[in-house]
């Protein structure tokens, strides 16, 4: 189904794949009279030359790229234009789309939401920018729709930016890398490893594109092997796959850890920009004769059956097959599975009670987003259920088309009509489902979704008062199945009488034309925004110290902490423009007590820039003082910063939400300290809000509530120090190693400067 090359791979005339090896070295030869140079033959991917296009640097080691376009939704664009504004902002100097999908109901603390929305509006007719209302269109379909282009690349703040499909690479970040090209800098990368995803036969029918997506999931995320690299998809499969199908697998590469996505595109992707009245934004894209990757996915499409990733994580996969097959073991094994994630003693959670006649019974299934949204997989679950029920029972089926142009088309095609009669409901294009804001299941409920992620309390229960639900993915055909047998198990594979009618897609533009704004390239500084009481300015943040004391406010063991965990989504998602505000929710789902201690630090901090002492808010320091003073003598509050740090494992899977570092910083803290970073994007987000991104080089030997200090910080970055030691303050002092990891000069400037808003202050 999915096999991993242990190394790296030639690819030959797009077809033949010869695993990097001395024993295959003859082959090469034999075939070209010469082994290949792999560095000169790397050159020959798609993803390098896309990548060479955009490089400002003449290194292609250390590229410094400048996107074509830019994106946003309305959880992030306030923020960004906010410190892009703190820093000089004068007009938007590219494309900069700025949808509103995520807070699209003002369904929480009045206002709110509506007033990031005018806000929004304003600054596109002030800087140039354009504005999509609530409900016209997901982000990522929008962009598919409009803003992508054959070589081009864009940078979104969402982390499933990714546009590979039709020939855009797209790269998703956390806000402040937008700002830095609404500034004119780059983004400055390393040179990413390229690997190969080559596809071959054909779908199953019945068999969706998230079946394929979660099989690849499985196959690579806990092992890292795409992580940070970027994912090329080539292979005589590609071209038996139709566009919705290819964008259906790229948007969940997100899920892998990778860093962006490419596809080798043909006439089917020629039709698709045609379609949309963009001929002229197709590019054929293939390797040349001789491509090295850094290392190969081989995927069988025929041998992929449906698939479900159960609770808590996108890469926990089985078919369904195989689930229904063992359905009590395999329910004991995701149970044990998430007792690590729900390190919390007021839920017991189960999905053993679901289990019924022998059969697996789900209370709600929802079809949505920029993963489940397309017109293709809505039509595929209209021809299942066509003439049938979902029944009257707990069971419920909501589902989202991802823009309106494919929701107009579905109605006047009668797809709508067909689910609606089912008991179905249908709702406007909303990235609510996927993250919290809307369909959340019934305390003990499971959801099936075809939407990008199930960690723990996305869904928006609160572990804190005792709820519990959970989500498994699917695809939409398995889930329309599964609604056709009113809520039990069903892979879409079983339906062997079923016929997809496909029907032809048409776009329609006047749909956007009549209301979306459009002011790229026309900026008028004469406008004023419009703030609401929410949208406040960031809070000063102070350079980095000399030297700096850190105490350990939270410690986290599990093996991968999401995004979601250090700052929850659901409603919480209304307050992002409020960085006070939202702050007070860092951390809630998963350590209850942290905002507590972080500010109980952080008063010491407020005291110290305030040439006070901070003794008087913190009695503890000063044992503290004492204890680090008879080795260095020279160390005082004056030339020592205060904060606090969190211990993680491996912090950042998920979203590129920055407020997942920001509400830290925003409480006083100075550093995160990890075994590694689950993502670059979040490591990337600690950097851009001046904190300390910490790996720790030997054993863990400090905990919760212990005070760690830094001699010289402020010279280890200057000076570019590999490590550097730090010491436990318990007592008496322990040495322990630290690491920042490679930082570019950029970099090392933002964290002396305290954050990206005093970096570019003007």
């Amino acid at each position: 189904m999915v096999k991993l090359y242990p190394q790296g791979a030639y690819l030959l005339n797009g077809t033949e794949i010869i695993e990097d090896g001395m024993e295959q070295q003859a082959i090469l030869e034999s075939r070209l009279g010469s082994v290949p140079d792999k560095k000169e033959s790397a050159k020959n991917t798609i993803a390098y030359n896309i990548l060479s296009a955009h490089n400002q640097s003449d290194n292609m080691e250390k590229l410094q790229i400048k996107f074509d376009c830019l994106a946003s939704h309305d959880i992030t664009f306030v923020g960004i234009i906010q410190t892009a504004r703190a820093s000089g902002l004068e007009q938007f100097p590219v494309p900069y789309v700025l949808t509103n999908c995520h807070n699209s109901l003002c369904a929480v603390g009045g206002t709110i939401n509506e007033d990031d929305h005018m806000f929004g509006l304003s600054c596109a007719k002030k800087y140039g920018g354009m504005y999509v209302p609530p409900h016209q269109a997901v982000i990522h379909q929008f962009a598919r729709e409009v803003l992508a282009g054959g070589g081009r690349m864009i940078l979104g703040s969402d982390s499933h930016t990714r546009y590979g499909a039709l020939g855009t690479m797209a790269v998703g970040e956390g806000g402040p890398e937008i700002v830095k090209q609404l500034l004119t800098q780059t983004y400055d990368i390393n040179m990413p490893g390229i690997v190969g995803v080559y596809l071959t036969g054909e779908p199953q029918k019945g068999v969706g594109p998230q079946d394929v997506a979660l099989a690849i999931i499985g196959a690579v995320f806990k092992n890292g092997y795409v992580n940070n690299k970027v994912m090329e998809f080539i292979g005589d499969g590609v071209e038996k796959l139709s566009a919705d199908f290819r964008i259906g697998i790229d948007v969940m590469t997100t899920e892998t850890t990778c860093l962006s996505s490419i596809w080798k595109t043909d006439d089917t992707i020629k039709e698709f920009y045609a379609i949309h009245g963009r001929a002229g934004d197709y590019k054929e894209l293939k390797p040349g004769d001789v491509a090295y990757y850094d290392g190969m996915i081989y995927v069988d499409l025929s041998q992929i059956k449906p698939m479900i990733a159960m609770p808590f994580h996108p890469s926990n996969v089985y078919t369904i097959e195989e689930l229904n097959a063992n359905l009590m073991d395999i329910l004991d094994e995701v149970e044990k599975k998430a007792l690590v994630s729900l390190d919390n003693n007021n839920v017991n959670f189960t999905l053993k009670d679901k289990v019924r006649n022998g059969k697996l019974y789900v209370e709600q299934g929802v079809i949505a987003g920029c993963a489940g949204g397309g017109y293709e997989n809505i039509c595929d679950s209209a021809d299942i259920l066509r003439g049938k029920s979902i029944g009257a029972d707990e069971f419920s089926l909501s589902v989202y088309p991802a823009s309106q142009p494919i929701f107009m088309e579905l109605v006047k095609n009668g797809r709508i009509a067909d689910l609606m009669a089912t008991g179905a409901t249908v709702r406007s294009a909303f990235c609510g489902p996927c993250f919290g804001a809307g369909d959340v299941p019934a305390n003990q409920g499971l959801s099936i979704r075809h939407t990008t992620r199930n960690f723990p309390n996305r869904e928006g229960s609160k572990i804190t008062s005792g709820q519990i639900a959970s989500v498994a993915l699917m695809d939409a055909r398995s889930i329309a199945a599964t609604a056709a047998n009113k809520g039990y198990l069903t892979p879409a594979t079983e339906l062997v009488d079923v016929e997809f009618t496909r029907p032809k897609y048409f776009f329609d533009k006047t749909i956007y034309e009549n209301r979306v704004y459009d002011g790229i390239g026309k900026p008028d500084p004469s406008v004023p925004i419009k703030f609401g009481p929410n949208i406040v300015d960031w809070p000063k943040m102070s350079p980095l110290t000399e030297n700096l004391i850190l105490k350990v406010v939270s410690e986290i063991h599990d093996p991968v902490t999401t995004t979601d965990e250090l700052i929850p989504s659901g409603e919480t998602s209304s307050y992002r423009s409020n960085p006070l505000g939202l702050a007070e929710f860092t951390l809630s789902r998963k350590d209850p007590e942290y905002v507590g201690r972080a500010k109980y630090v952080q008063t010491a901090e407020k005291a110290r820039t305030a040439k006070e002492d901070p003794c008087k808010a913190v009695p503890e320091l000063l044992e503290v003082l004492q204890t680090i003073q008879k080795q260095f003598q020279d160390v005082n509050f004056e030339n020592t910063g205060i904060g606090s740090t969190i211990y993680a494992v491996k912090p950042g899977d998920g979203s590129a939400r920055e407020q997942a570092a920001s509400c830290q910083k925003v409480l006083g803290g100075w550093a995160n300290i990890a075994q590694e970073y689950a993502t670059k994007r979040y490591r990337s987000n600690l950097i851009n809000w001046g904190m300390l991104p910490f790996l720790l080089k030997e054993e863990l030997n400090f905990g919760l509530g212990d005070y760690l200090f830094i001699p010289d910080i402020e010279k280890a970055i200057v000076q570019k120090w590999d490590t550097m030691t730090a010491y436990v303050v318990n007592k008496g002092m322990k040495p322990v190693r630290l690491s920042v990891g490679e930082l570019t000069d950029i970099e090392r400037e933002i964290i002396l400067k305290g954050c990206l808003i005093n970096y570019n202050r003007k």
